[in-house]
């Protein structure tokens, strides 16, 4: 009986009639404050001149499922980012990410010819499974020198972001050495790990940009609400209370027992934030509680009666 009862919950939760993934739209601006003191007094973050070409590389990245999958501060680049960091050449860095399961895609949004300006990257697709934003560019010309945003969670607090702005900060790669905005420098021996470059020459302590993430829509997006649902207590004994007060349109919520037949039925009485379920009839046991809205969509959770 065990075996079946793990099989059955074990489908019942990943089926994707009772979960569908929600997938949200997404614009990014990376902009450039890059300049000097001389030019900036009040913003300025070089404490010295930008060299002539002064640009950023192509702004690439990936969306993932783990943190730090492809770059970790204090730890030692990738050969990816460290092509990234030293050259802008970024063909290391996707064959990274195209070769690694924990990633969804590979992000290109192109480069930018001056120091200062904006890069942008229109309607970037994130799928719920792969939340974790990493993106990277070049500081150029520099030893290996880059800005960068690492794992950051689009499902933070399990909803998606609606709009946020990043500041950005010089980090080192620790793979090239040199102080002044210059290629072709020694590599560092041993290799070293990603550091920041604030308030080390030729950067004072303040942002060299920012970047701004826009959510533009959810596919699933009831779906996606149903995660902001809630019930307690749990385990339970008498009673459980669901908590609606995003006052989702829901039709029925039901309970099976652990070889999935029904146990209860109750029908939702809308427009109301909290509601009382008796579950006093039900044995101890493990149960699944599945809430259905009225679009069909649905959600199912463990539930423990005691």
């Amino acid at each position: 009986m065990k075996k079946i009862t793990s099989l059955f919950i074990l489908t019942i939760l990943c089926s994707p009639l009772l979960f569908s993934q929600s997938v949200a739209t997404y614009d990014i601006v990376f902009e450039s404050i890059w300049d000097s003191t001389t030019n900036d007094p009040t913003n300025g973050c070089s404490t010295i001149d930008l060299p002539g070409g002064a640009h950023w590389s192509s702004l690439v990245g990936a969306t993932h499922a783990t943190a730090n999958t492809f770059l970790e501060m204090g730890q030692a680049a990738t050969p990816g980012i460290e092509s990234v960091a030293e050259t802008g050449a970024y063909g290391t860095f996707q064959t990274e990410v195209t070769s690694n399961a924990d990633a969804d895609q590979f992000i290109n949004g192109g480069g930018l010819g001056s120091g200062k300006g904006t890069i942008s990257i229109s309607d970037l697709q994130v799928s719920e499974n792969y939340p974790l934003l990493t993106l990277a560019s070049m500081i150029a010309p520099s030893p290996d020198w880059f800005i960068a945003i690492n794992s950051y969670d689009l499902r933070n607090g399990g909803s998606w972001v609606n709009s946020v702005t990043i500041d950005l900060f010089p980090y080192d790669a620790g793979t090239e050495d040199g102080t002044g905005y210059s290629l072709s420098n020694p590599a560092t021996t041993p290799q070293g790990v990603i550091t920041s470059r604030s308030n080390t020459t030729p950067f004072n302590e303040k942002k060299i940009g920012t970047i701004t993430i826009t959510l533009k829509s959810v596919l699933n997006t009831i779906d996606s609400r149903l995660g902001q649902l809630s019930f307690y207590p749990n385990p339970a004994r008498d009673h459980i209370i669901i908590s609606n007060s995003k006052n989702i349109q829901l039709r029925t919520i039901e309970i099976y027992n652990a070889i999935g037949k029904r146990s209860k039925i109750f029908p939702v009485r809308n427009n109301v934030s909290d509601f009382q379920l008796d579950i006093s009839s039900l044995n101890s046991g493990i149960y699944l509680l599945k809430i259905n809205a009225i679009n069909d969509e649905s959600l199912t959770k463990k539930l423990i009666i005691k």
